[in-house]
């Protein structure tokens, strides 16, 4: 996994962010202060998430005279989709070869 999906994946895995990127896909675009009135969190910590989500290119500012508006980035959490689908992949592999390995040792000592 390459340190870009890393840092992807950190974003998305945390449940309180996945919660504020759900709320923000639904209004399509909101304030830290409006996504704060929807969330059982501050507005300093619904900044803090968005920073999170901001470095991980999972939402986009946009300035609005003195208000800043976010927005979620789809194809970047398409690639989230992506990425954990491959961790997936491969843990579904290491078990497989893990159940081959306990059947193997059973077999052996029948």
């Amino acid at each position: 996994m390459n340190p870009d999906d890393e840092e992807l994946l950190a974003a998305v895995t945390e449940p309180s962010r996945r919660r504020l990127l759900d709320v923000l896909l639904a209004l399509g675009e909101a304030t830290p202060t409006v996504l704060a009135a929807e969330l059982p969190f501050t507005r300093q910590a619904v900044a803090k998430h968005l920073a999170v989500l901001d470095r991980a290119g999972l939402v986009e500012a946009r300035r609005d005279g003195r208000e800043v508006r976010y927005t979620v980035r789809p194809e970047r959490l398409d690639e989230a989709v992506r990425a954990m689908a491959d961790v997936a992949a491969r843990w579904d592999a290491r078990l497989q070869r893990i159940k081959q390995i306990a059947e193997s040792a059973h077999r052996d000592d029948g």
